[in-house]
């Protein structure tokens, strides 16, 4: 399988990334928010802070460049494009750590009015937490009794969705109902956020490997660290080629592999990037610690996980 971008691709990365860097800048977005008020607050605290606003002027800029109509028919006011080009469009928002129900809007184009053109921001209910819910003007999903809490990620405001309380135990005791399965674009698509950090906190530590000097040298020039550095990059390149090739065949199984090699690109990847920055990593200077938080929330969506594993495992064993 090629994996060669046509020109046409290369060209829409080029201008997602353009307009990103334009609209919205990762190495700012710390300045954007306020410090914790306390350092260090206390363990067992759930409250939540007041949560970031959506920047709807470049919710509506992403409308209006096609983002969320990527893959709508071109007589409905659409790109025409196909997943692959979605997958390129998403893995440049997660390089940039563009917040927002990206996946959920760009999903509801065609079928929410406003949608398309980021006029209306569209939220799902992923299991037991809802992504940007105060913001949203349209819920897919029931989020009755949700309730606010606080978000590991700073810039991804979060509401908890309580569970049905059991029943009392009566012989027999019915079976829980099975969940439906998730939508294995809404899976692909994450992935490829996940695939954009990967990309992202590897650039990152080997920028500040190479300018960072301890002992008289670049911190690069050590083994441990050009180690730490080689192996985001095999790990960011191995979900690269899962995510494409599952944005090519389009198969749940092909997706759910993707997923789970690019939540652990993701994850490794930016807690290797804060080891290499050391300290400095955690302070509001630098992206690298949003990466590892958003990278850690991405990974709670469903698809991914024990999800992503039992249907794997299912399709070996079939």
């Amino acid at each position: 399988m090629r994996f060669q971008l046509t020109q046409e691709q290369r060209a829409l990365r080029d201008g997602v990334r353009q307009l990103l860097a334009r609209r919205w800048d990762a190495r700012r977005a710390p300045a954007a928010l306020d410090p914790p008020a306390t350092p260090d607050p206390p363990a067992a605290s759930d409250a939540p802070v007041d949560p970031p606003a959506l920047d709807r002027a470049l919710w509506r800029e992403l409308g209006a460049a096609g983002f969320f109509a990527l893959r709508l028919p071109e007589a409905d006011g659409g790109a025409g494009a196909g997943l692959a080009e979605a997958v390129l469009a998403f893995e440049e928002a997660g390089r940039a750590l563009l917040p927002g129900p990206l996946v959920a809007t760009h999903l509801a184009a065609g079928t929410v009015p406003g949608a398309a053109t980021g006029e209306t921001v569209v939220t799902a209910v992923d299991g037991p937490l809802v992504e940007w819910l105060a913001a949203a003007d349209v819920v897919r999903g029931d989020p009755s009794g949700a309730v606010p809490v606080r978000s590991v990620d700073p810039l991804t405001p979060l509401h908890r969705v309580p569970g049905s309380p059991p029943a009392a135990p009566s012989p027999p005791v019915p079976s829980p109902p099975v969940p439906a399965p998730p939508d294995p674009t809404a899976v692909l698509l994450t992935a490829a956020e996940q695939l954009g950090t990967a990309s992202r906190v590897g650039e990152l530590a080997v920028q500040h490997a190479r300018t960072r000097e301890q002992f008289g040298q670049p911190i690069g020039a050590f083994q441990a660290v050009k180690h730490l550095c080689a192996d985001m990059l095999v790990r960011a390149e191995t979900a690269r080629a899962a995510v494409y090739a599952a944005a090519v065949t389009g198969d749940p199984v092909d997706v759910a592999a993707a997923r789970l090699l690019a939540d652990e690109a993701a994850v490794r990847g930016a807690r290797d990037c804060l080891q290499v920055h050391g300290g400095m990593g955690f302070t509001w200077e630098s992206e690298v610690h949003l990466h590892l938080k958003r990278a850690w929330l991405r990974a709670r969506r469903r698809g991914g996980g024990t999800e992503g594993e039992e249907l794997l495992a299912a399709d070996l064993t079939a």
